[in-house]
């Protein structure tokens, strides 16, 4: 990364300089982070980076690509989610994004899916050390926690930046979503043909539910990634 000035490049994650740095990229995506939310930030991406050492957490160490990547990329939804929303965050992996945007949003209930149980344990762990309330991890696929009765049209945001494709994450977020609910697919840049895709597919399954009275709306809301400069993408399914 040639953006980056020796000072910048050399600092470690969870130092004073690190935490400055998150607080100011933070301003820039109009986002302000107060001291407690930091703090919670810095001692999540230091628990992170352990754990990564012992097992396959995130390939992201870097501590501009930690703070940039992963958690203020994970912060830009804030503005699409309702402060008290329950929300479903499918493959979160690390946590992302749904424990930065719990530490955000303290009043979100939170649910974190993955299929890998290494991770799961690391998500436990980190929720414990956080002491986070009213959010849970589980080591299960969406696919089987969709035969859950109780997990049925539960949720009012259903998030990942875990994506194979759009159409299989929206397909795989529908028997989750509560009446009024939002779908955000978090990603790189995303062309036309993939929208159209899943114009059509969501249609396709709202048809062949006899559901067309619920109209599905899909906007696309492009950004910069701060400091590394890539373009990401939200993909918003009402």
């Amino acid at each position: 990364m040639h953006l980056m000035d020796n000072e910048v490049c050399c600092m470690e994650i969870g130092t004073r300089e690190w935490s400055s740095f998150l607080i100011n990229q933070a301003k820039t995506i109009e986002i302000d982070l107060d001291h407690t939310q930091n703090r919670l930030f810095s001692t999540h991406a230091i628990e992170l980076i352990k754990w990564t050492q012992k097992i396959n957490i995130t390939t992201i160490t870097n501590p501009i690509e930690v703070a940039s990547h992963h958690f203020l990329d994970s912060l830009v939804p804030a503005r699409f989610i309702p402060p008290g929303a329950r929300m479903l965050d499918i493959g979160s992996g690390g946590g992302f994004p749904g424990i930065p945007l719990k530490v955000l949003l303290p009043k979100l209930s939170v649910t974190l899916i993955d299929a890998s149980r290494k991770k799961v344990s690391f998500l436990k762990h980190v929720i414990r050390t956080l002491k986070l309330v009213d959010i849970e991890a589980l080591h299960i696929r969406a696919e089987d926690l969709a035969i859950h009765p109780s997990y049925i049209n539960r949720f009012d945001v259903i998030i990942s930046r875990a994506l194979s494709s759009l159409d299989f994450f929206v397909h795989l977020a529908l028997p989750f979503l509560a009446d009024e609910g939002v779908i955000i697919a978090m990603k790189g840049e995303a062309d036309k043909a993939e929208l159209d895709d899943l114009r059509y597919n969501v249609l396709e399954k709202m048809n062949a539910a006899g559901s067309v009275d619920r109209k599905f709306t899909i906007s696309l809301k492009r950004y910069i990634l701060p400091v590394l400069n890539s373009e990401r993408s939200i993909i918003i399914v009402r």
